[in-house]
């Protein structure tokens, strides 16, 4: 699951992913975008959904669409600027497994669908995971903001059509 690979990659044999959520407001229509990049390989993805959503929903859909991508196990070095993911895949979601996907108070884990699909997601890979702070000018996770704007206003043009 989450951690370092066990033995070193090839050089430019690492896929970097960079992924952000937007929720606007919180909550309400939401998007998502992901750049992924593989040696000189690069693609970038978006979407969003015009309901009611959450920011968070919203970072982790980034982040188990991006991993949908790849097409064999791979080493993958995934960068967020949300705690929230990193904590809960590298902290958090193992206890939540332990006690049937219920928090320590025993309440219900927020997220659960989605948490479930990115613990699916990372099977198989050999992920690490990195925080990066948001809008502090970090060249990807500025284009991976710009894709989950993009997928908030595709989400809401297609509200307002509809």
């Amino acid at each position: 699951m989450a951690g370092t690979p066990s033995s070193s990659p090839r050089p430019g044999s690492i896929v970097e992913i960079f992924t952000d959520g937007a929720c606007v407001p919180n909550p309400g229509p939401g998007g998502w975008g992901a750049v992924l990049r593989y040696g000189a390989h690069e693609r970038e993805l978006h979407g969003g959904e015009a309901g009611v959503t959450t920011n968070n929903r919203m970072e982790l859909t980034a982040t188990i669409r991006a991993l949908g991508c790849l097409t064999r196990p791979s080493t993958v070095h995934l960068h967020t600027d949300s705690t929230y993911v990193r904590n809960g895949i590298t902290q958090w979601m193992p206890r939540w497994k332990s006690r049937g996907w219920r928090t320590s108070t025993n309440e219900p884990v927020k997220n659960a669908d989605l948490w479930r699909e990115l613990d699916a997601a990372v099977a198989g890979h050999e992920v690490e995971w990195f925080w990066v702070k948001g809008h502090a000018g970090h060249p990807e996770n500025e284009r991976a903001d710009r894709l989950a704007a993009r997928g908030v206003q595709e989400a809401t043009g297609a509200a307002v059509a509809g």
